[in-house]
């Protein structure tokens, strides 16, 4: 840099509204968002969620109203998780294999009233077992990793055959990513993608998600042994180029603010597609936040959205991606 003050002066180009929109480095769009929404039993169903204040689980009929809202709004894709009866639930997580389960009804009912939307799907078991883990244990309380694989391309293909878009393992099993692709392949789900969960930790910030899909009071023990470590960040490199090598066309950052060293690393060494999940811990923050008079909710929900796209993310799946959309849409 050659120039000086007061030859140079930074100021001088955020000095008028136009001028700092030309120079913006970058930019959020509604086309970055990723609505996440949980889905429970019954018709006319609203359940709001205590932790989540703002967030609730529609029944069926409802959740299609919401994809009819995304849609309006320019959100591309929605991200859907189950509340899966306690009924419903058992130990090796078997209605993860039902045709007709809650989530399979749910992708059929967006996709025949809004066939242009994305819907992705979570892959993994916690939704659906009567333990609240991600797969299937041994007597030990172990989490089986070959044995919960098996089940998780049948969980896949199931979604697919339902009409998912993508396919997002967040299991965390080792070599997973390759078996379903391989199986997707197979069944003729050439276009279906893979959004691996490659990065995924045993945060703290995951307790309101948990509430939000029944799974809280079931969970026994940890995941420690199947989700990262927190302290690591060269181990997320490893995952990453594991999943990516198997067939991933995009890969996952979990949580996302506390880890947005890891998602600019990750876009840095691969230079593929990193998409981080604002997750409920973050979301109840920021609601906190803005309920105790601390915070703004409009400029912390932009401003906490915009630096995922500073870090390199592509998209951001996030709670906040209705309200977002209105805010960058106004």
């Amino acid at each position: 840099m050659n120039a000086a003050y007061p030859a140079l002066r930074l100021r001088r180009t955020r000095a008028a509204g136009w001028s700092r929109r030309l120079h913006a480095e970058n930019v959020l769009t509604t086309a970055d968002l990723i609505w996440p929404l949980f889905v429970t039993e019954g018709e006319r169903v609203e359940e709001p969620i205590a932790s989540l204040p703002g967030v609730s689980r529609w029944s069926v009929d409802l959740l299609v109203d919401r994809a009819r809202e995304a849609a309006a709004l320019g959100i591309p894709c929605l991200a859907l998780f189950p509340n899966t009866q306690r009924e419903r639930r058992s130990d090796d997580g078997a209605e993860a294999l039902n045709p007709d389960n809650l989530m399979c009804r749910a992708i059929r009912a967006i996709k025949q009233a809004v066939p242009a939307i994305g819907i992705l799907t979570d892959v993994a078991l916690d939704p659906y077992t009567a333990h609240g883990h991600d797969g299937v244990l041994d007597d030990a309380g172990y989490v089986l990793n070959d044995a919960t694989v098996e089940v998780l391309i049948g969980q896949s293909l199931n979604q697919a055959r339902a009409g998912a878009d993508i396919i997002a393992p967040s299991d965390m099993m080792d070599g997973r990513v390759g078996r379903i692709r391989a199986a997707l392949e197979q069944d003729g789900h050439v276009n279906v993608q893979i959004m691996a969960y490659a990065a995924k930790y045993a945060s703290a910030f995951y307790g309101p998600f948990r509430d939000a899909v029944g799974s809280r009071g079931l969970l026994k023990g940890d995941k420690t042994t199947y989700q990262m470590d927190p302290a690591n960040a060269e181990e997320a490199l490893r995952e990453v180029a594991l999943d990516l090598a198997e067939g991933a066309d995009s890969v996952m950052v979990k949580p996302g603010l506390p880890y947005l060293d890891i998602a600019r690393r990750v876009k840095e060494r691969f230079d593929v597609p990193v998409f981080a999940y604002q997750v409920s811990g973050e979301y109840a923050m920021i609601e906190a936040a803005v309920a105790a008079g601390a915070a703004d909710r409009d400029a912390m929900v932009l401003e906490t959205l915009l630096a995922f796209k500073r870090a390199g993310c592509s998209g951001v799946l996030t709670y906040h991606a209705a309200h977002a959309a209105r805010l960058l849409t106004a």
